[in-house]
């Protein structure tokens, strides 16, 4: 098993003094990231690695589950028994003589290129290069499987030699492994799991998530709880002093990716008519539903701020279902103004984070929003009203502290206003620099 390495222009080291000034205890030069396959969870641990300063020593692995066909009933078993369970369905399929095909990169994914992950969407590289890894999608064998007890192994042999081993995670699928790492290798290894764990927060050095995963908690939240499951909703009491709270997620997209996305893509969008605003539609979750309704509200909305624009670039996730992206492509496609990214090509995403003057963005996506929230742009959302639940609560976090507005299709995108933008990445950066740092292992960086 060979892990991906991610490559990032060196930094800065340490000196020797400070070196020597950290002694025995160790300093952390190498970090691991769990991933599960989705880049919504795996940015969020990029994000982190590259505010801490650790790009160029970052080892990814992944916890990935069997998907398409039955197996989007199948997720809310546990990853194990769901790969066990995946396992025996293919060998039924397979003496039945039935074709069984499970790819696990969808194509609207913001890293997937046909059959290459561009890596380069989350470190830029130096411009006319691309850092691309080849990976065959048509099976689980070929992913690469986060080993709990290998990584272990490895982390307390190298100990001696390497120091500590910063290990991140994210997301509900990677916890069993994350843990799992820590108690083999307690003495060796400082854990970081992002997104709130939902039970036994001890197994884990730090836990990194957003405070509406606090929300059931609240009034409002115990209301929408009926009495007689309150007690098994998580979390269950506030926060500990080793969790750190943030308003969204983490995400790569700092300022020196700014920069550098500004530069790759300035060809393609420098030229563009000012103002430019850029729309991001993601896809319906049980906590904020919608389909071709909310298209078609949008459509009307957008060309009621037409006049005010000089160009809108709309983009896809691969969530968004096909009907809703099928009414916006016949809408605006023959459009002057308006250019829509299918997923073919280069994802533009960090280039649109980089150059637009204002954003319309769907209330689904707490990623998405983060992200634009960090630019201090202009950020309008549409469909916060029909989010529910944590969701709902996030939405409101972000208009209380106004860095966005609801979207009405009245507005005039070439007058701009400001807000405190967003700075959860380098903040909880900062919380797990100073953990580190009272365990005597400081950061080489």
């Amino acid at each position: 098993m060979r892990p991906i390495r991610l490559p990032e222009p060196p930094i800065g080291r340490r000196s020797a003094a400070e070196v020597f000034e950290a002694g025995i205890y160790g300093i952390i030069k190498r970090v691991v990231v769990i991933g599960n396959g989705f880049s919504g969870a795996e940015n969020q641990c990029i994000g982190l690695v590259r505010a801490l300063g650790l790009s160029g020593c970052l080892t990814l692995y992944r916890v990935t589950r069997p998907r398409g066909g039955i197996n989007k009933w199948l997720h809310w078993l546990p990853v194990s028994l769901h790969k066990k369970l995946d396992y025996v369905i293919r060998q039924i399929c397979i003496y039945s003589g039935v074709q069984v095909e499970a790819r696990w990169v969808p194509k609207m994914a913001p890293f997937y290129v046909e059959e290459v992950f561009d890596l380069s969407f989350f470190v830029p590289p130096p411009p006319k290069k691309k850092i691309k890894i080849h990976m065959r999608t048509t099976g689980l064998s070929s992913v690469i499987e986060a080993d709990a007890k290998q990584i272990a192994m490895m982390a307390r042999d190298t100990f001696e030699k390497e120091g500590p081993l910063l290990v991140i995670a994210s997301g509900r699928d990677t916890i069993s492994v994350a843990s799992s790492i820590k108690r083999l290798a307690t003495e060796n290894v400082f854990l970081v799991q992002i997104q709130h764990p939902r039970s036994r927060l001890n197994r884990f050095d730090l836990v990194i998530t957003p405070q509406h995963d606090y929300y059931p908690l609240t009034p409002h939240g115990q209301r929408q709880i009926p009495w007689f499951l309150r007690r098994w909703i998580t979390p269950r009491r506030p926060p500990a002093r080793h969790v750190v709270l943030t308003v969204g997620a983490l995400h790569p997209a700092d300022s020196a990716a700014l920069r550098s996305a500004a530069s790759v893509w300035h060809d393609e969008l420098a030229p563009l008519a000012r103002p430019l605003l850029v729309v991001n539609i993601g896809g319906p979750t049980s906590s904020c539903q919608y389909g071709a309704d909310l298209a078609k509200q949008l459509i009307a909305m957008l060309q009621n701020v037409l006049w005010s624009c000089g160009s809108i670039r709309i983009s896809f996730s691969r969530r968004t279902p096909e009907k809703v992206s099928k009414i916006l492509l016949k809408e605006f496609s023959s459009n002057p103004k308006v250019y829509i990214w299918d997923g073919e090509g280069p994802n533009p995403h960090m280039g649109h984070l980089a150059w637009a003057d204002a954003f319309v963005i769907t209330a689904d996506s707490v990623s998405m929003l983060s992200e634009a929230c960090t630019t201090g742009k202009p950020v309008y959302v549409i469909g916060a009203e029909r989010c529910t639940w944590k969701l709902a609560d996030f939405q409101k976090s972000l208009r209380e502290r106004g860095a966005v507005r609801p979207f009405t299709g009245k507005e005039d995108i070439s007058e701009s206003w400001s807000y405190t933008p967003l700075n959860d990445t380098a903040g909880a950066a900062s919380q797990v620099m100073k953990a580190l740092a009272a365990r005597g292992w400081p950061i080489d960086a």
